[in-house]
C-alpha cells in the first residue's frame, strides 16, 4: 500500500471537509437570523397549541462524520454459487439473477430479511427500507452498526420479485473502509429538529412524530471515496393520514433535500 499516496488523500479530505463546513456554518448562521428563534419550553408550548404530538425521543448527543470508499466488486466477490448468474456493471455494481428464483416464506418484511441475510454478501449490514409490491421491488440501505446510511447510491441492496413472492435478481453496491473523521460532534437535539420543521411549516397541526432515528446522509463526494454527515430522520404522520420523512443535519440543522437521491434510486428500478 502506498502510504504518502494514502496520507494525501485524507489530508485533502479533511481539508476539503474543513471548508464545506466552515461554508455550511456561515449559511447556517445567515439563515438562523431569519427564522424566529424557540426556547425549547416555548416550541413544545406551541406544538401543544397546534395538537402536534410525539414519542419518546431518543438522547443521541454526539456523533462523527464518517469517511468511507466505494467497494469495487471482482470475481470472488460475485461469487454465489451454482444457481447464479452474476456480472459487475462499472466495477461497483454487483447484479445477482438467480437461475432458480428463491421462495420468500411471506412478503413482509420478515421474509425479505431472511433473503438478503442468507443470499446476499455481507447481508447483515443492510436494513430493509422499503417494499414495493406494486413494482415488484424491495430497497435495502446499508447499516453502520445500528446507523442508515440514507438513499446512497453506492450503498443499497434492490431485490426484484415476482407477484408469487419469488425473488430472481438483486443489485448490490457496498461502502467499505467507513471509519470516523475526527472527533465527535455535538448534536442538536431531537426537539430542536423538529423546532426546525416546525418553523418552516413542514410540521402541521394535528401531525404525529412518529419516529427520529440517527443515521447519514451524503454530504459530498469524490470518484470513489465518500463523507456522510450525522442526519436524523424523521418521519411524521399528518391529519390526513399519510406518512412524510424528512432528513435534516444533525450537526448545522438544515433540512437535506433528499429529492435528487430519492429520484436516483427510483430510476434505478425502472
Amino acid at each position: 500500500m502506498d502510504w504518502n499516496k494514502t496520507k494525501s488523500i485524507f489530508i485533502f479530505v479533511f481539508l476539503v471537509l474543513n471548508i464545506f463546513l466552515y461554508s455550511q456554518y456561515v449559511d447556517s448562521y445567515k439563515e438562523n437570523q431569519n427564522v424566529e428563534v424557540l426556547g425549547e419550553k416555548n416550541i413544545e408550548a406551541k406544538l401543544k397549541d397546534d395538537n402536534i404530538t410525539y414519542s419518546d425521543l431518543p438522547t443521541i448527543e454526539k456523533a462523527a462524520y464518517i469517511s468511507g470508499k466505494v467497494k469495487l466488486f471482482d470475481l470472488p466477490d460475485a461469487s454465489q454459487g451454482m444457481n447464479t448468474m452474476y456480472r459487475v456493471e462499472d466495477g461497483d455494481t454487483l447484479i445477482v439473477a438467480l437461475q432458480k428464483p428463491v421462495k420468500l416464506r411471506n412478503m413482509e418484511a420478515t421474509g425479505f430479511q431472511e433473503f438478503i441475510q442468507q443470499y446476499v454478501n455481507d447481508g447483515a449490514s443492510y436494513t430493509l427500507w422499503d417494499i414495493n409490491k406494486e413494482e415488484g421491488t424491495a430497497i435495502y440501505f446499508q447499516r453502520l452498526q445500528d446507523r442508515t446510511f440514507y438513499y446512497s447510491l453506492k450503498g443499497l441492496v434492490k431485490v426484484y420479485f415476482t407477484e408469487q413472492g419469488e425473488v430472481y435478481l438483486y443489485e448490490q453496491t457496498m461502502l467499505e473502509q467507513l471509519e470516523e473523521l475526527e472527533k465527535k460532534k455535538n448534536l442538536l437535539p431531537p426537539i430542536q429538529i423538529i423546532q426546525v420543521l416546525y418553523a418552516r411549516n413542514l410540521i402541521k397541526p394535528d401531525s404525529v412524530v412518529t419516529r427520529m432515528e440517527l443515521g447519514y446522509s451524503t454530504l459530498f463526494q469524490f470518484t470513489q471515496t465518500q463523507v456522510f454527515a450525522p442526519t436524523w430522520e424523521v418521519r411524521v404522520r399528518t391529519p390526513e393520514g399519510t406518512v412524510e420523512e424528512y432528513f435534516v443535519n444533525a450537526v448545522e440543522g438544515k433540512v437535506v433535500d433528499m429529492q435528487l437521491d430519492v429520484k436516483a434510486v427510483e430510476e434505478e428500478e425502472e
